[in-house]
């Protein structure tokens, strides 16, 4: 069955739809990927802090959803390696000239000797690979990762003076011209990816390409930060790239450093050790990788910053042998933290379609700011006839500002860790039968329709489980669409429903209706398929 606008003639239906396809996805920033777009093309950056290794571990797990181009290792404020010459660097107000502390300059800062933490967590997921392939085929083989590791600008933190494997990768990809956006993560400091976009201009600045390159560069990059690490993106990015999308995040699941102080009671089991070593540390090769609090490990012999695999010492024991104490010890084996998390999890082919839009908003949260990337409305004539048109900017950004600020934003975060786990359970599961898989989910009919305000509709959905398992279903309007307030839903529960356009809407106004999919398994696992409603003007 499809979905079914009663208002309007089936063939100006379609052309209609067709122009909003073009509308809703253009913007004069940068064409947006096309819907039936599944794995966005990432690169990771990441400093060797031991949360970047927790989180490299869950993004490779989900390396299925994605077109992973580049695994790159790079400095921080918090992590560098010097040159190996003696040089000696300093940067005032870092972590070494705070807390009471005059350790620097130094010849490096808390980076171990022959650093592989990235080479270490690829091949972890070769020794596992056979058993992801059974339960998702489009795992990428280990060898094509492996390819992907390279060396950034990692001798001195925001140091962007010469070009490096890492710096010379991510200028290759940002040129190149294959289709739809590069996500570029930055878990560690952006130099890195400040020297590829300074070889850039250095090559074309004063060439007649310039100009074009530019525009390409601002529709193609998106940046997906864990802050300005280095002060890169505030000293050279920003100044010479303005028109590069910048994505940061705030609202989702609280993957970070002490999660477990303060979770809501829902999220709370989901942190402590008991759950960690059933689903995570006891699940094979990246699983013993993990970091938890007191496993006895050190990402640096000696780091005294990096006191957290430590066991049986209280704060004050710790500060005494030398530890910068930042964070209480919490109970041997419980959560530790992932903290870059929020840049990928948007990026995962859960349904919601997160990657499209920054505002758009998934198991990462929604984007701080309205970014670049607008969620254009449309509006049409009241005689149907196609004369659709993008709503201005500004008005657009004041809707935003209003509605999506300060909505209620779901809590995803039990739904993202039964995934985790299940995940990780494949990884150790050579037989398919033996795990859980995520239900399919599907909108019959299009996903971007036009409405009337009062008009109700009918949309039809259809839900099934790869494993024969019970399945419920939630129909429901996440609030990050224009439209500011609620909508009626006739039979949430229900895989046809009507929903019923409230009569205040204004034409140009979105709103975003997910159905949601979870299964009786264990764990239960949800997907969900996310449908735009664009209020036609009366």
């Amino acid at each position: 069955m499809s979905l079914h606008l009663r208002s309007l003639q089936k063939n100006t239906r379609l052309c209609i739809i067709g122009l909003l396809t073009v509308f809703l996805f253009t913007n004069p920033a940068r064409t947006q990927v096309s819907l039936k777009q599944e794995r966005p093309r990432i690169i990771v950056t990441a400093d060797p802090e031991l949360d970047d290794n927790n989180s490299l571990i869950r993004f490779l797990l989900y390396s299925s959803d994605l077109n992973i181009e580049g695994l790159i290792y790079a400095s921080s404020q918090f992590h560098w390696s010097g040159d190996g010459k003696g040089t000696k660097w300093f940067v005032p107000g870092r972590e070494y000239n705070r807390f009471g502390l005059n350790l620097c300059p130094c010849e490096s800062w808390r980076w171990a000797k022959n650093e592989r933490f990235i080479h270490d967590v690829v091949e972890a997921y070769a020794k596992v690979y056979p058993n992801l392939k059974v339960h998702n085929p489009n795992y990428p083989a280990p060898n094509v990762l492996q390819s992907k590791i390279r060396f950034g600008n990692i001798e001195f933190d925001g140091d962007i003076s010469k070009n490096s494997p890492g710096s010379a990768l991510i200028k290759s990809l940002i040129l190149d011209d294959k289709p739809g956006p590069l996500f570029i993560t930055a878990w560690g400091g952006q130099s890195t990816i400040a020297r590829a976009l300074k070889s850039i201009q250095e090559q074309y600045e004063f060439s007649t390409e310039w100009e074009a390159i530019k525009k390409k560069i601002a529709r193609k990059v998106v940046l997906l930060p864990s802050g300005d690490q280095d002060d890169t993106y505030a000293t050279y990015i920003k100044p010479n790239w303005p028109m590069i999308e910048y994505r940061q995040f705030r609202d989702g699941p609280n993957y970070a450093y002490g999660a477990q102080l303060g979770a809501k009671p829902e999220n709370a089991p989901y942190l402590t050790a008991s759950w960690m070593k059933e689903n995570v540390l006891d699940r094979g090769p990246l699983g013993a990788l993990y970091r938890t609090w007191g496993d006895g490990k050190q990402m640096v012999k000696g780091d005294i910053m990096d006191y957290f695999g430590l066991a049986g010492y209280t704060n004050e024991e710790l500060k005494k042998m030398g530890y910068v104490v930042w964070m209480p010890v919490q109970p041997k084996g419980a959560w530790l933290g992932e903290g870059d998390n929020h840049t990928f999890m948007n990026m995962t082919g859960n349904g919601l379609r997160a990657y499209e839009r920054g505002f758009y908003g998934g198991w990462g949260g929604r984007e701080i700011g309205s970014g670049n990337g607008m969620d254009f409305s449309l509006s049409t004539s009241q005689d149907t006839s196609a004369n659709a048109m993008a709503m201005s900017l500004s008005t657009l950004n004041n809707q935003l500002n209003k509605t999506g600020k300060n909505a209620p934003y779901p809590n995803f975060f039990p739904q993202a860790q039964h995934d985790f786990s299940a995940r990780l359970k494949w990884s150790v599961t050579p037989k398919y039968t033996d795990a859980n898989h995520e239900p399919t989910v599907k909108i019959e009919g299009p996903l971007t329709i036009l409405a009337s305000a009062g008009e109700k509709i009918r949309v039809n959905g259809a839900v099934s489980d790869p494993d024969g398992n019970a399945v419920s279903i939630n129909w429901w309007q996440f609030q990050v669409g224009t439209y500011p307030g609620k909508v009626m839903i006739s039979t949430p529960n229900s895989a046809q429903t009507e929903v019923i356009i409230p009569n205040d809407a204004v034409g140009g106004q979105t709103i975003h209706l997910i159905l949601e999919a979870t299964d009786n398994g264990t764990p239960s696992l949800t997907r969900y398929q996310r449908m735009i409603i664009m209020v036609r003007n009366k």
